[in-house]
């Protein structure tokens, strides 16, 4: 039985807007075209202005618009739109199909380029130096009210018309140019309620319509301050920049979008809003849309459920999927990895902790065919108690080709070189499995019988994992000699200590044989493997030399080490020999915490939650997973070039800036690598399974933080 689990705190899992990337197919008359400016009217049609003519959105294609038979073949210079209706300029005219096809007016041919629509009817045309008003049916000749040769811009705002150039904005009145603002490097405008919002290579600023007096100070600390194009919403601006987009709220976060998590590339030359509030970004390579659908945990939970049993499952376990064509799945292959079993163990306790919260039926016999796999990595090779990396049929495998031997059974090959990675990782999925599920004396018997044989392996080979050569393998040691060896400065010394214990001390719940628990007290009291659990992680610093083969032990914080000293404590923790050991325990996982909790990791919130703690940022582990993308595929991120960071010089922890950003915004990564890392991915070559989110979610139903 597990501990009875009561929470200081519990948050609802309400809805919440999920950001989604909507990806368009594009009709190969399209391919190469030169994208200038996008539209959505008020029927929620999505226009795009192309070098190749007038292309609109057809359920999830772009495609040039043929609809109007009358302007199938013509080509405009410009688009526009005026109340929620679309304008086309051509050489010599400019027309409206709205309006019942009113809307219109016959122009010098070849003289304008650019116009804009008032809802007066009043439209502005510019070309070159040529500046004109077409008004109730009359073109009217207007100087220019910038120097010759000067690039210029048309805008309409309600009924008043307007002139950007790079460095002024002007306003019609009558038939003149008032200086509306005087500026520097302007770009684009765009407006809301009495407010003109003003674009520009160093960011972006708002004034009031009325007199042109600053309402919003300009805004610089932004992903990007280049700003290409601009729209204001009603809850803050949304920009395009050459480097992505990004959202602004004077009272929320920014949230940027790059890379092709999000967009089909980062050169965007327009966006616009559609009626839902979502965002069309128009880029030099096509049209990215980024939809906000209203979605709870639950929902999401269930999302990576079925990507996962569709598209991850390989002989029970959960793999990586290679693309053969960066970001396309229908590419894609299970491959083998280092850390298979660690991986699906988590799996496999992500689906105990489901069933543990639920009773879901699915759930448990999800859990129950991953720990079959388990099972099978121990008994492939032969070597009674120790747990393979992974396996594959014989002439398949595909990582690390020289750590691979072939089975007893020769249709098959196992993975050797096992660490203590899988070992704490596998004793964890265990004891979720053991706590959750397993409620039979049979099903409690298999997953003993399984256990014993690992923890007896290492207690008969002296506390190490025996590889197949007879030798100990790099990092499956807990030896004193070994363990003892580091200061309490290098992490080491108090990890594996912690794994061995609560390796030992699962192994004798599950078992009831006493030399588990004799030898793990034989570790406290002859080689003082309670004092290194007890030292304090804040104790760990850089340490100069401790070299092992040849790996510099002291020089920085394996932020793998973090993942691996949590998962150790809930097995610590929950299966304690005594109360005082639990006790001393449940500090030693706040110390811990206390350190990483910057990081918002849900898992490691929901650990110290489990001690019973009544401080935890239950807060923060929600804002990691709300924010976590449902898009897994490895993208190539770059975050160095934001102007809205803090940038860190070179440290121990690796910290490379202060602020933490969300998961959508940074490389796919699980919970053993760094959050704070700027840039990374490997160019859409690898989908993620999953499992980086059921674990923290339905442990956090489990312990009863999430609700």
């Amino acid at each position: 039985m597990g501990l009875p689990l009561t929470m200081a705190r519990s948050v609802a899992d309400t809805p919440f807007l999920q950001d989604i990337a909507v990806r368009f197919q594009v009709n190969p008359e399209l391919n190469g075209a030169d994208y200038r400016k996008v539209f959505v009217n008020r029927d929620g049609i999505v226009y795009l202005l192309t070098d190749r003519g007038v292309a609109r959105v057809f359920d999830q294609t772009v495609a040039l618009d043929r609809s109007f038979r009358p302007l199938a073949d013509l080509k405009p210079r410009d688009l526009t739109m005026q109340g929620g209706e679309l304008l086309y300029l051509y050489e010599d005219r400019f027309l409206a199909n709205g309006w019942a096809g009113k809307v219109k007016g016959h122009l010098p041919a070849g003289r304008f380029e650019r116009f804009a629509r008032a809802d007066d009817g009043a439209v502005l045309l510019v070309g070159g130096t040529n500046v004109a008003v077409h008004r109730d049916g009359k073109l009217v000749e207007l100087a220019s009210p910038v120097a010759g040769g000067t690039e210029i811009w048309p805008y309409a705002w309600g009924a008043e018309l307007f002139l950007m150039s790079g460095s002024a904005i002007h306003r019609l009145r009558g038939e003149g140019w008032e200086l509306f603002h005087s500026g520097s490097e302007l770009t684009c405008l765009a407006f809301r309620a009495n407010e003109m919002v003003v674009g520009t290579r160093r960011g972006f600023y708002a004034l009031g319509l009325t007199d042109g007096r600053e309402t919003l100070a300009r805004q610089t600390r932004l992903p990007v301050t280049h700003i290409t194009s601009i729209a204001a919403g009603a809850d803050g601006i949304w920009a395009g920049t050459p480097r992505g987009v990004f959202h602004w709220s004077a009272k929320e976060d920014v949230y940027y979008y790059a890379s092709k998590r999000w967009l089909l590339d980062d050169a965007v030359v327009d966006v616009t809003l559609d009626r839902e509030g979502n965002v069309l970004a128009l880029t030099k390579a096509g049209l990215s849309k980024i939809e906000f659908r209203r979605m709870t945990l639950a929902q999401k939970a269930e999302h990576y459920e079925r990507k996962i049993r569709q598209r991850h499952m390989r002989y029970g376990l959960v793999s990586e999927l290679r693309l053969a064509r960066p970001g396309d799945i229908t590419s894609g292959e299970m491959i083998d990895t280092d850390n298979d079993g660690s991986w699906s163990a988590f799996y496999m306790a992500s689906q105990a902790f489901r069933f543990g919260a639920t009773g879901d039926p699915q759930a448990r016999s999800n859990a129950w065919e991953t720990f079959e796999a388990l099972e099978r990595m121990e008994s492939i090779n032969g070597l009674k108690g120790f747990p393979s990396r992974t396996f594959e049929r014989r002439g398949f495998k595909f990582s690390d080709r020289d750590r691979w031997r072939v089975a007893p059974d020769e249709d098959w090959e196992w993975k050797a070189t096992t660490s203590s990675d899988e070992f704490t990782d596998h004793t964890f999925g265990y004891a979720v499995l053991w706590t959750c599920v397993a409620k039979t004396a049979e099903e409690k018997q298999r997953i003993a019988t399984l256990y014993d044989k690992i923890m007896d392996h290492i207690v008969r080979n002296d506390w190490y994992l025996v590889d197949w050569d007879g030798k100990p393998t790099l990092w499956g040691r807990w030896h004193p000699d070994y363990v003892n060896w580091f200061p309490p400065s290098i992490v080491d010394r108090k990890l594996n200590s912690a794994e061995i214990i609560a390796g030992l001390q699962f192994a004798y719940r599950v078992t009831g044989k006493e030399i588990y628990r004799e030898k793990a007290f034989e570790l406290f009291e002859k080689h003082g493997y309670l004092t290194n659990i007890l030292n304090s992680v804040g104790l760990v610093a850089p340490t100069k030399g401790f070299i092992y083969e040849g790996n510099d032990m002291g020089n920085e914080w394996n932020h793998s080490d973090d993942q691996l000293a949590f998962y150790t404590y809930w097995t610590l923790h929950q299966f304690a020999f005594n109360e005082d050991l639990r006790r001393k325990y449940a500090v030693v996982v706040r110390d811990h915490f206390e350190l990483e909790k910057h990081e918002r990791i849900p898992s490691w919130n929901f650990i110290l939650a489990s001690t019973g703690a009544k401080e935890f940022d239950v807060d923060g582990a929600l804002w990691t997973l709300r924010r976590f993308p449902l898009d897994l595929i490895s993208w190539s991120v770059k975050n160095s070039h934001r102007e809205d960071i803090t940038k860190l010089p070179e440290n121990f922890r690796s910290q490379e800036l202060v602020e933490l950003l969300p998961p959508g915004e940074r490389r796919m990564s699980r919970w053993n690598s760094h959050p704070f890392k700027m840039d990374g991915g490997e160019g859409g070559q690898i989908e993620y399974a999953g499992d980086e989110f059921l674990l923290p979610y339905w442990m956090g139903r489990y312990v009863k933080a999430i609700r």
